[in-house]
This record gives structure tokens, C-alpha cells and sequence, in this order.
């Protein structure tokens, strides 16, 4: 089980890194989950590291109600992965302050965080400096529709390296690379293997990962942190992918 202590979410992070413990994020669409509660009790259960919640979109405004069911029913740390400044909120332990640093959208590397930064100083959250790296997952998605960006291809692991370090050396404390929700394929362990290679910050891997085994891959590959959503979401009622995929990550 993950609780909350005084150690802050970044440092537990960066501790599972150095200790080559491998970590698994759900992450919660709140536009598109009606079972947020009974997938934080799955992830309770089965030794989920943290809980993402956020999207590309936000239609319905229930993002406060479900970062609210979700710690109602689980104290594993609740981090926003926000799709834009309407989904900060301050019920959640903490944020990813997310660089889109794979494209030259200035609004996504920059312009937004120019209007939540005074918000954000004043809430309570913890905020984790993240480049954003979106990976050209076979199918176009709605992250990269709502950035204006286009994603590095899959087959240029080049970009991705020298785009990651970067990042790090612009002091962002996390890479997260990125397939987007419904990406036909994962990220390629090749590049997540060159990029991992490289840099020093915690590597956080998502989109386009559906089973235990390629959750165990991108592990194998150098992701620190591998977040997988559309798969969890699509269950239909049943969970079982949670405690697989968990158990997957944990043993790798």
C-alpha cells in the first residue's frame, strides 16, 4: 500500500528510482469514468503507486467530485495530470506542471503556466516540474488535436533522446513521454531505452499499453513510472487488468 507521509511525492519517486523499484500510475479521465471510486478501491488492493487524474478535454466540471470519490475510498497520493488550467484544483497532493516540450506550441511550453503558477503557489499541492514529451502512437489523439502539436515519430529515438535531455537540462524533474489516450501502439522499447540511457530525472511512460506484458516491457526497457488509462477504463466493470498489470510492473 502507498500512503501519504512527510516524504514529498517527487522524493518517493526519485527513492523507488534509485532503489530500481518500478512504478505504476492509473490514470482517471474524469469525462469519461463513471467508475473512479471502484478503480481507486481496485488500485488500493493491488499496490498502485499513484493515481493520475486528468484529460485532454474537461466537458462535465466533475473533476473536484472525482479527485473527492477517489480519496475516499484509497490514500494513495491523488497528482493531477492536467489538459489545461481549468483542471487545477487543489483537493488533489499534487501536479504534474506539464512542459510540452516535444512540440512549439509557446502556450503548452509556457503561456499557460505563466496563469496557473500564482494559483498554484497559493494552493497546498505539490508541484512537479514535468517535460512533456507526446510520441506518434500510430493513430491521431485527442491530446495532440487539443495541443496543435505534432508528435515525434515513433522511429526517432534521436529526437526523442536530445528532446528529453533537454528537458532535464532546463531542470524539469520528471520526463513523461506519451503515446496519448488510444494510441494503436506503445512507445517502442528501443526509445525508451535510449532515452532512459540518458538521462538522469524519473522516466514516466503512457499510452498505448493494454497488457501486464507490455507494461513489463516498457519496464524492462528504462521506464521508471508507466501509466496506463484507456485499458483500465475499458474493462467494462471489471478490473482485473489493475492487480495484473500492478503485479507485472512490481516483479520486473
Amino acid at each position: 500500500m502507498t500512503t501519504l507521509t512527510s516524504t514529498s511525492i517527487y522524493d518517493s519517486i526519485v527513492a523507488k528510482k534509485n532503489a530500481r523499484a518500478k512504478q505504476f500510475a492509473i490514470l482517471v479521465d474524469p469525462d469519461s469514468n463513471d467508475n473512479a471510486g471502484f478503480i481507486a478501491k481496485e488500485a488500493q488492493c493491488a499496490n498502485v503507486d499513484l493515481i493520475f487524474i486528468g484529460g485532454s478535454i474537461l466537458t462535465n466540471g466533475n473533476i473536484e467530485s472525482c479527485i473527492e470519490v477517489v480519496k475516499s475510498e484509497t490514500d494513495i497520493p491523488v497528482v493531477l495530470f492536467p489538459g489545461n488550467t481549468l483542471q487545477i484544483n487543489d483537493k488533489a497532493d499534487g501536479i504534474l506542471f506539464l512542459s510540452l516540450i516535444s512540440g512549439r506550441n509557446p502556450e503548452l511550453l509556457i503561456g499557460k503556466h505563466v496563469i496557473a503558477a500564482p494559483v498554484l503557489k497559493a494552493s497546498a499541492m505539490e508541484v512537479i516540474p514535468t517535460g512533456y514529451m507526446l510520441i506518434d502512437g500510430g493513430s491521431p489523439t485527442a491530446v495532440s488535436y487539443m495541443s496543435n502539436s505534432t508528435p515525434i515519430p515513433s522511429d526517432k529515438a534521436d529526437i526523442a533522446v536530445c528532446t528529453a535531455l533537454a528537458g532535464e537540462m532546463l531542470g524539469l524533474k520528471t520526463i513523461y513521454m506519451d503515446g496519448g489516450s488510444g494510441a494503436l501502439s506503445p512507445i517502442s522499447e528501443s526509445m525508451i531505452s535510449k532515452v532512459s540511457e540518458q538521462i538522469s530525472v524519473p522516466l514516466i511512460i503512457g499510452g498505448g499499453i493494454r497488457t501486464p506484458e507490455m507494461a513489463a516491457n516498457a519496464c524492462k526497457a528504462g521506464a521508471d513510472l508507466v501509466v496506463v488509462g484507456s485499458a483500465v477504463e475499458n474493462q467494462n466493470g471489471s478490473r482485473s487488468l489493475i492487480p495484473e498489470i500492478s503485479e507485472a510492473i512490481h516483479s520486473v
